[in-house]
């Protein structure tokens, strides 16, 4: 399969009017309701900019359909890859909360597990604390809040514009309010609301951008989270074999637990 979103991807479906890319994965030969899976990417880092978000993450969403008899859904947000729009902390969410109502309306599961990584897993905690949908959430090197945007927003908008999450000239029409947003999303806090549905948190020991600290935070305002910190592992997790298969271990044992 390829690398690239643009041809990897599926299908599409709309948030707030704009076309956001997804890839959509079903089992073959279940029938019946199944639990699914969607999985969400991180903000653009480390040299990868926004036309290659989500680039690996159809092949994950095969595994956990082919592996754990699963539907699997990944899509790229507002501002990355091929989807329209640009980025903003509100249009995300929004993003995240339409994926979940468009993996409902195509698949009827039986539950749904978040998937998320750095970024894409904070965000996704706070739409599942507020969202009765989702059953459970993983995350992977997420952060515990968005503080070092929201004190320099106008430099992280600069940034934004620089890796292509904005490319409209003239976006966001308030910079003021669009700094707000960074702030106004608790990750912490949507752990503590979160609870007790299920929460496994993942973190490579030598992360570089996000600290384990992160990671500890969430836990402890959940309040029964499961924590692993990888030993040797550093900030993107997805490429690390050991993190896949702890996570797809932790997810076929949801499956168990929500059918008890």
């Amino acid at each position: 399969m390829s690398l690239q979103p643009e041809s990897a991807m599926n299908g599409s479906f709309l948030s707030g009017g704009l076309q956001l890319a997804r890839y959509l994965v079903k089992p073959s030969g279940k029938t019946g309701a199944l639990p699914a899976m969607v999985l969400c990417h991180g903000y653009p880092s480390g040299g990868i900019d926004a036309r290659h978000s989500a680039g690996t993450f159809p092949e994950l969403a095969e595994r956990v359909a082919n592996e754990l008899g699963w539907n699997a859904m990944t899509f790229t947000f507002r501002g990355c890859a091929t989807s329209e729009g640009d980025f903003s902390m509100q249009g995300w969410v929004d993003d995240l909360r339409a994926a979940i109502t468009h993996v409902v309306a195509e698949t009827s599961p039986s539950g749904i597990w978040i998937v998320g990584n750095n970024t894409g897993g904070s965000l996704g905690l706070c739409v599942a604390a507020d969202d009765p949908r989702v059953n459970g959430c993983a995350l992977l090197g997420a952060r515990a809040d968005f503080d070092d945007w929201a004190e320099q927003p106008r430099r992280f908008l600069e940034h934004s514009r620089e890796i292509g999450t904005i490319r409209r000239t003239g976006f966001p029409p308030s910079t003021e309010e669009w700094g707000r947003e960074l702030k106004r999303f608790r990750p912490a806090d949507a752990a503590r609301r979160f609870a007790p549905r299920p929460l496994f948190l993942m973190h490579g020991a030598e992360d570089d951008i996000v600290p384990t600290a992160d990671s500890r935070v969430l836990a402890q305002a959940h309040g029964s989270a499961e924590l692993q910190v990888l030993a040797g592992a550093g900030h993107r997790l997805r490429h690390d074999p050991r993190a896949i298969s702890i996570l797809l271990g932790w997810l076929d044992r949801q499956r168990s637990i929500a059918a008890l």
